[in-house]
């Protein structure tokens, strides 16, 4: 679909004079707009909004009217304005970035019906099974790489991950240094629990990391704050040192978080419970968006509760 994108600020007259317009042609879906518009945002990280000029000159009125209806409805545009044979499409980053379409490459989990259940005497929404294969896939064009989230293969991975738990640096935080079939028990284990979703981190075809997502609930750490139903955790250890350099981090961080948010839309905050001297990682974490609410002891360690609001990130953060 070729389109036409406009700043923030338009003159309208000059740019519908001057540019070359998508057509509207019978049985466009909203859909079809998603390419162009990701085109547009993943490419300008500070752009806030983006409006395509639509020709529409002859078309039903009605049929554009249920398009746009459509549109908004499915979070594809926030407003739509008529200019002489244009339609003006207008998004926001805060509604494109929220759109779940172009990256989950599974059923959302919030695609599930809301049911309860109760485990360890805390009542809990029912979690939906975990996907396996590719979850979510995002291109990043300013290093020109593509992250992908894949379910754990507990047989197929656990060579890596068990390579990735014996490095001096990961088993400081992880203190899980042991064979392969510790290490292949372990992520069966997290496999089989129904608030854990465990995968590995690739760019392009490489793995890099391990990323243990969780429901905070009926987590361990769900009795340590006012955890809502569908606040979701992460653990995580980068295995691929290449892969902690400020570009890539920041391509990582960013696909993570905003999968955690796409994924379910009623998840309003996530969490993180790192040991208090983690200090850059903590550090990271407040430059992405999160707060430190408190610190408190796990029997294990003393952590520091991180939250990042749904809001903020969606609001200020820069993809």
């Amino acid at each position: 679909m070729n389109v036409s994108f406009y700043p923030e600020a338009i003159d309208r007259e000059s740019a519908v004079a001057d540019r070359t317009s998508a057509e509207w042609h019978a049985g466009m879906t909203p859909d079809e707009l998603l390419p162009a518009l990701g085109e547009l945002f993943c490419g300008e990280p500070s752009r806030r909004s983006a409006t395509i000029a639509l020709l529409s000159k002859g078309s039903d009125p009605l049929a554009i009217e249920a398009f746009v209806t459509r549109a908004i409805a499915e979070g594809v545009i926030d407003t739509a304005q008529s200019f002489d044979d244009h339609l003006l499409l207008t998004t926001s980053r805060r509604t494109f970035w929220q759109q779940p379409r172009p990256w989950l490459k599974s059923t959302a989990s919030g695609a599930m019906p809301l049911n309860y259940t109760v485990t360890q005497e805390r009542r809990h929404p029912l979690r939906p099974p975990n996907a396996k294969g590719v979850i979510y896939e995002r291109y990043f064009p300013l290093i020109g790489m593509t992250l992908s989230l894949r379910t754990v293969d507990a047989q197929a991975d656990a060579d890596v991950f068990s390579e990735w738990m014996n490095l001096d640096r990961v088993a400081y935080f992880w203190d899980q240094k042991g064979t392969r079939a510790e290490h292949a028990a372990y992520l069966e284990e997290r496999l089989a629990d129904p608030h854990m979703h465990p995968m590995i981190g690739y760019f392009d075809d490489k793995p890099f990391g391990y990323f243990e997502f969780y429901w905070a609930k009926e987590d361990r750490l769900g009795p340590f704050y006012d955890a809502g139903d569908f606040d979701r955790g992460l653990h995580l250890l980068i295995g691929d040192a290449q892969f902690q350099s400020s570009g890539k981090l920041k391509a990582w961080w960013s696909g993570v978080l905003h999968y955690m948010f796409i994924d379910e839309p009623r998840t309003q905050r996530l969490v993180g419970e790192p040991r208090v001297d983690h200090v850059r990682h903590i550090a990271y974490m407040h430059r992405m968006g999160f707060y430190t609410l408190k610190e408190f002891d796990f029997p294990h360690k003393r952590a520091a509760l991180t939250v990042l609001e749904r809001e903020t990130f969606f609001n200020d953060f820069k993809f």
